[in-house]
């Protein structure tokens, strides 16, 4: 658990998932992070050479689903949430690694949720190397070939293709669901149960990438919203995107059946790769160039260069014929996306306690 505090690394002569100077493992494991990079093993022993940026090692089939896959994306800084999560050096945690009840952290919420997706093993996680002291203790226990690291954080459109890319290699025909690290979900089982129907879904529909719309419980001017098409059924089209509208246009929008873009998608990954090649073709030429192994300092001079892309404005917005939506039932989700959003969750929270929030989480914070 990270409420608020940073986390520092390890003073353990032997950090997990490392290697020593002679080259032994700490853990049998496939991969081995450092700040340098990752540097990945097969079958236990050591690559010979470089670090290895995409993962090598057999992945072991799922009973449930071999195809199934999760992305969590857990990159993003948090910084418009600073006057919350800002430490007494004025250090910034990314609100992901902090608790909103107290207890697990945003990420770990995320991971849970995603493990009710797909087998631990397919559920990566995309993080920034400059937040090491704080992923490093929260994916201590997980595969450890399940972490890509980003040199620095480019946007959401190269967040999600670095580790798409190292999850095709291994398996052409997985099926990605997408789980941002920095939402609160009130009713878990009540999005869960959408989630599965979405991948149920996409099974079916492979040629489309399916976007997880919450039913709004509110005109919330700060959201992105999606207008479904009028068509019946548990797959709509998506007619328009609307990026926070003010209060009377989400009023209006509301009214007219749209739902929050709440950034949860499922899809065929070679279906979502479509969409870069149509719209973010030289992003995806120069990730893909760098082929199998860069070296740490290659990575970083790549993404130096890297455009700076969102993913629903650059790639989602100009595609809706290749989308569908299902749309999941209100359950108490919020983005957490700003302070006074966060206190408008601790205060609806605070009623449906029977007890306070633990000192320093940010419910805690934000209500006092």
């Amino acid at each position: 658990m990270v409420p608020l505090q940073s986390v520092g690394p390890s003073s353990s002569p032997k950090t997990p998932g490392r290697l020593d100077r002679a080259g032994d493992q700490s853990l049998p494991a496939t991969a081995h992070a450092s700040r340098r990079g990752v540097r990945f093993c097969f079958d236990g022993r050591p690559t010979s050479g470089r670090g290895r940026m995409v993962f090598v090692s057999p992945a072991r089939p799922s009973t449930a689903n071999q195809h199934r896959w999760v992305i969590v994306l857990a990159g993003g800084s948090g910084t418009r949430l600073a006057p919350l999560t800002a430490q007494p050096g004025g250090a910034v945690v990314p609100k992901q690694y902090c608790s909103l009840q107290g207890g697990r952290s945003l990420l770990g919420d995320a991971l849970a949720r995603a493990g009710q997706l797909a087998a631990a093993d397919r559920v990566v996680t995309v993080v920034a190397g400059q937040h090491e002291a704080h992923w490093r203790r929260e994916l201590a226990h997980r595969p450890l070939q399940t972490t890509v690291v980003q040199p620095q954080n480019r946007g959401t459109a190269a967040g999600i293709l670095l580790p798409l890319l190292s999850i095709v290699r291994r398996d052409p025909d997985a099926e990605i669901t997408l789980l941002p690290s920095d939402h609160f979900v009130y009713d878990e089982p009540r999005l869960l149960q959408a989630l599965r129907a979405a991948q149920q879904a996409a099974a079916q529909a492979r040629e489309r990438v399916l976007l997880v719309g919450i039913e709004p419980e509110g005109p919330e001017p700060d959201y992105g919203w999606i207008l479904p098409g009028a068509e019946p059924g548990p797959i709509r089209s998506v007619r328009q995107f609307v990026e926070k509208p003010d209060r009377q246009r989400a009023a209006e929008l509301m009214r007219d059946g749209a739902v929050w873009n709440s950034f949860l998608l499922v899809g065929g990954a070679r279906t979502i790769l479509g969409l870069y090649e149509r719209r973010a073709p030289q992003l995806l030429a120069a990730l893909t160039a760098a082929g199998d192994e860069p070296t740490p300092a290659q990575l970083q001079g790549l993404y130096a260069n890297l455009p700076d892309l969102d993913f629903c404005r650059h790639l989602l917005s100009g595609s809706e014929p290749r989308l569908g939506l299902c749309i999941a039932p209100a359950c108490g989700w919020t983005d957490l996306g700003t302070p006074a959003r966060v206190a408008q969750c601790a205060a609806s929270l605070a009623t449906r306690r029977r007890v306070p929030f633990e000192a320093g989480s940010l419910g805690a914070i934000a209500t006092s």
